[in-house]
């Protein structure tokens, strides 16, 4: 039996504290806050996204970082895998759009008292208010953790489940990646990932508050799509947020300004909508343009798609041109915004970047530098779209280290 120590009381750590337990080891869980999994508590609105039920290829293909680097364990513990381990333990799941689960109760803190009930059944010792100021190390082997307090703590193994930096108010600071480097271990460029964007026009801006939902969204690097996705945004005072924009852009923003474009109607092709848009016409031809949108936008967009289209808005509905009515559709079909930056850490739901994988064994997430070292979830250079992926990776690396240390 080994005295496993494990920095970090978020998602990875506490998996992987439980599945060190079920060997027979000794497990001590160190957490610098007052309580466990505090950006777990936040993750998906409060109600914990907390896997996908999505087939094994697309799960693979929803990883946008070291995709083959993940293959020993999720396939050790797969995205089904977790939804039967939280169902054991008691937690109803259920699945919504795109194959997002989330726990029946829509209360991520079920989630966390399920693991902590487990933690506690396998008698894990956990730590709270144990801030972790350093690894020991000698002669590449793991030997303890060097509390802030001075303590130091004995171990045969440790787990680094640290997180990233993102969201800093729930205690992620880096610590992780800072231990790492000072071990031997190269840390990829960090930048937060899965982030609002900030845009360019002013128009944006006056929309701040307005939720835009069943829309599909995609950016352009020029002429190359980077990303699509279908659902729900919303406009801020800085640009847009919300499920459907996300950072799978931060290495492309660097060459400069991306498109981004919206499909208010993509239910309805262009043929389609230019039907529905002579119906809502021939209903409203009597009136002026700017009262015959509101079955089409939004009140609030009403006055930007006015302002856009270039069209009279007290321009009376039957004297409109069909070169105006085109304008209009296109701005439909791809109502257009310049992408400029990404929000902070502060705004970021996990960091792109991290501990580099080629210097981690796959198949039991040991270090490669130091024996007794294992490294688990966000603190890795892997990352994934929006959607419970990014939960999986950190349950499966987890798992897997928990279950690899001797």
């Amino acid at each position: 039996m080994s005295r496993v120590l494990i920095a970090g009381g978020g998602a990875a750590g506490m998996f992987a504290a439980v599945a060190a337990a079920e060997n027979g080891h000794e497990v001590h869980i160190f957490e610098k806050n007052e309580k466990l999994g505090k950006k777990l508590f936040i993750t998906g609105k409060g109600r914990c996204n907390l896997t996908n039920a999505c087939d094994m290829d697309a799960l693979f293909s929803s990883v946008v970082t070291n995709r083959k680097f993940l293959y020993s364990s999720f396939y050790g513990f797969t995205n089904l895998d977790t939804i039967d381990f939280f169902r054991k333990l008691g937690l109803a799941t259920k699945v919504e759009r795109g194959g997002r689960v989330f726990p029946a109760s829509d209360h991520s803190s079920d989630v966390i008292r399920s693991l902590e009930r487990e933690m506690g059944r396998l008698g894990v010792k956990v730590h709270l208010r144990s801030e972790i100021r350093d690894i020991r190390t000698d002669a590449g082997k793991f030997h303890g953790f060097l509390l802030a307090d001075g303590t130091k703590v004995q171990g045969d193994a440790c787990v680094i489940a640290t997180g990233g930096l993102a969201y800093p108010s729930t205690g992620s600071t880096g610590d992780g990646y800072r231990w790492a480097r000072r071990i031997g271990h190269s840390v990829t460029e960090l930048s937060p990932a899965l982030v609002p964007l900030q845009t360019e026009e002013s128009w944006a801006p006056r929309l701040q508050g307005l939720s835009l939902r069943n829309v599909t969204v995609r950016i352009w690097d020029r002429s190359k799509k980077l990303y699509e996705e279908f659902g729900e945004m919303l406009f801020t005072h800085y640009g847009v947020s919300g499920p459907v924009i996300i950072s799978v852009v931060g290495k492309a923003l660097k060459s400069g300004p991306l498109r981004l474009t919206i499909d208010l109607k993509p239910a309805l092709t262009y043929e389609e909508l230019d039907r529905r848009l002579l119906r809502d016409f021939s209903d409203n031809q009597n009136r002026r343009f700017r009262n015959a949108l509101g079955k089409l936008f939004p009140a609030k967009l009403i006055p930007i798609m006015i302002e856009l289209s270039g069209i009279d808005p007290e321009k009376k509905v039957n004297e409109i041109s069909r070169e105006e009515r085109r304008r209009l559709l296109s701005l439909m079909k791809e109502l257009a915004l310049t992408v400029t930056n990404l929000r902070g850490y502060g705004e970021a739901i996990i960091t792109r970047g991290g501990v580099a994988t080629k210097e981690v064994h796959p198949g039991t997430m040991e270090s490669k530098i130091v024996s007794g070292v294992y490294f688990a979830g966000e603190i890795l250079d892997t990352d994934a779209l929006t959607g419970g992926f990014n939960l999986q990776i950190a349950w499966s690396t987890a798992r897997l280290a928990g279950q690899s240390i001797l």
